[in-house]
């Protein structure tokens, strides 16, 4: 893509960047990517400058506290529960991921890709830094890894929240995937890593360890801690007093989220920190158990009946979902999205059986592919095909969930999974206007 930056690069002036051939003109400089390496013997054959992406960073103007969090799942609320968390310190603090950019909950751009391709990101960078942005937090995503998009970035602190089975479309197998991910943790700066994660692989060097398994080694955990409604648990520091962790939040996954996000600020700023002035732990903590949660994760559109949306789009997010919700009876609605990983499509039928006492089938964003065949895909890890129900149309699919919740099972829990916030659904070539949220509280009127 093409931005506008200006820069003196080999005795001449340009006004733009572009790492696109038919982007370039006397005022726009090439950058070269391992993504359009093909291109490079072109633009030397055409005399151009070229400026290798590796040394982007000497031209922006970035923040310098910049924390990179990647993971299968987790991402986009520990990124947000760290920025919810600095604010309340009185540090102003960016975030870059799914959801778009954004600097203490003022939105500058929307969302995109959760990482963006690299002049976009140093754009960002720069952008949050022109808007006084002391941090940033930043969801990392494993294309992002592989193809070299975050390069030259000095992280403060890596964060890893989880690996489990995802974009296999791209990776080909899930030890290529993993290997990705892991790949995010080869330098040698700070490391905030869940502890019971099997897939984790890294040498144990400035590493600070959390998670709920007190036989690993940990710099944080849980104890007493309570799921059955909102979070509420005792952290248990290294060599500090127990803290009361009261959040608003649900589920067990979001225990780890929150002790992830709790960590990295206290070995930042806190207590554990190397800084000459330290913040109170317990102001930490207390932070953390203000957020409110992030639009369209474990989003509860309505308490009578119950029904929540969130963006759990693979099996192992989906299980997450489903044990927070473990001592309800459960209904779920979702699909699954079409030119994206096939293979995770009957597992995340698979999960829906284990847990789920109704299953509404459905259209996710289908693409260019037929959404009967993605629905037959996920039925295709469904022994039980008589709690099925399905119906490619989204909306009605919503419609008849709630019409059986409200004739067959007032007192379960309805999840409607795989969208969360999206504002938009994907047929074809066409983007429309979907918004499982806006959708299910008309609904709800309605009935």
């Amino acid at each position: 893509m093409k931005i506008k930056h200006k820069i003196e690069f080999l005795g001449k002036s340009y006004t733009h960047l572009s790492d696109n051939t038919k982007e370039l003109d006397s005022s726009t400089l090439f950058v070269s990517t391992p993504r359009n390496a093909s291109f490079i013997q072109e633009v030397k054959q055409n005399n151009q400058a070229i400026l290798d992406f590796k040394h982007l960073a000497k031209y922006f103007d970035i923040p310098s506290c910049i924390i990179g969090i990647t993971g299968t799942n987790g991402k986009t609320t520990i990124a947000n529960i760290i920025a919810h968390i600095l604010k309340k310190l009185g540090k102003k603090t960016g975030i870059i991921g799914t959801q778009g950019i954004f600097i203490d909950d003022k939105a500058l751009k929307p969302k995109g890709l959760t990482t963006p391709g690299i002049l976009e990101l140093y754009e960002n960078l720069a952008l949050l830094k022109q808007e006084g942005c002391e941090i940033v937090a930043m969801e990392v995503s494993s294309h992002a890894i592989d193809q070299q998009r975050i390069y030259g970035l000095n992280f403060t602190t890596r964060i890893l929240s989880n690996i489990t089975s995802d974009h296999l479309d791209y990776h080909k197998n899930l030890e290529n995937y993993i290997q990705v991910k892991n790949a995010f943790l080869n330098d040698n700066g700070l490391k905030i890593i869940n502890a019971d994660d099997k897939n984790v692989r890294i040498k144990p060097e400035n590493v600070l360890y959390y998670g709920l398994d007190e036989s690993n080694k940990l710099d944080l955990t849980a104890i007493k801690y309570d799921l059955k409604s909102h979070i509420k648990a005792k952290l248990k520091f290294k060599q500090l007093p127990l803290q009361d962790l009261n959040s608003k939040l649900y589920g067990k996954h979001n225990l780890y989220n929150l002790m992830a996000a709790i960590l990295c600020v206290d070995a930042l700023f806190g207590q554990t920190s190397k800084e000459s002035i330290k913040i109170d732990t317990s102001r930490i903590v207390q932070a953390a158990n203000d957020f409110g949660g992030v639009a369209g994760r474990m989003e509860v559109v309505s308490t009578k009946p119950l029904v929540i949306v969130d963006f759990a789009h693979t099996h192992d997010g989906m299980e997450k979902i489903f044990e927070s919700c473990k001592d309800l009876e459960i209904i779920v609605l979702f699909g699954a999205g079409g030119d994206r990983d096939k293979s995770k499509r009957p597992l995340m039928g698979a999960m829906a059986e284990k847990y789920a006492n109704k299953i509404f089938l459905t259209s996710d964003n289908p693409r260019s592919e037929d959404p009967q065949d993605i629905i037959e895909d996920i039925l295709a890890g469904i022994h039980n095909l008589s709690k099925v129900h399905t119906q490619i149309d989204r909306a009605k699919s919503i419609q008849s969930a709630l019409e059986y919740q409200k004739n067959y099972a007032p007192n379960a829990v309805l999840l409607i999974l795989g969208k969360g916030d999206e504002t938009k659904q994907i047929i074809g070539d066409k983007k429309l206007d979907f918004d499982d949220r806006k959708i299910a509280k008309e609904l709800i009127k309605k009935l």
